[in-house]
């Protein structure tokens, strides 16, 4: 177990209107410096086929297609003790400051990619942001139940009303 405090800022703009939440990153994204980092996780591909575009390669390729489709997103833990990348080994949780994004930001929806981001949304953030989060399947590799298509498709149940504007 070692004590690790998250590196990266959020991905947002003022045009956002979604916020996506993981729990921490992985080792492998920490030694990428990035979201997302590890090769097997299904996030940039999922992402790319809701906004229907090709999935990017590097992190400024990233950044601008997740901008483009009006999407931020963050970790729910600022910092944490953690073994690895294990979600389950997560201890001594201080989360980030969602509620001061949600705040500068045009957001109106909040999706938690897997069941431990949503847990750890609703222990440490909900109450100070005033807004439920929407559980979606994790892309993680460790979530092998799930096909990219199934994922992509259960995704794009819950994700299409906000992205295609239809929020009322």
């Amino acid at each position: 177990m070692e004590t690790v405090t998250h590196t990266f800022e959020p991905v947002y703009d003022a045009e956002s209107r979604i916020l996506i939440l993981g729990t921490f990153p992985s080792v492998k994204s920490r030694e990428n410096g990035f979201y997302y980092g590890h090769p097997q996780n299904r996030f940039w591909k999922v992402t790319a086929a809701l906004l229907g575009v090709k999935p990017p390669e590097t992190v400024e390729e990233k950044k601008a297609m997740l901008l483009a489709g009006h999407i931020a997103i963050w970790d729910v833990i600022a910092s944490c003790t953690i073994r690895g990348s294990s979600d389950s080994s997560i201890r001594n949780v201080m989360p980030n400051d969602i509620a001061g994004l949600l705040a500068k930001t045009g957001i109106r929806a909040i999706f938690a990619n897997g069941r431990k981001a949503c847990e750890l949304y609703e222990k440490y953030c909900e109450a100070q942001c005033h807004k439920k989060a929407v559980c979606l399947p994790s892309t993680s590799p460790a979530n092998a139940a799930f096909s990219l298509a199934r994922l992509t498709e259960c995704w794009r149940e819950q994700t299409d009303p906000w992205l295609l504007g239809k929020w009322g």
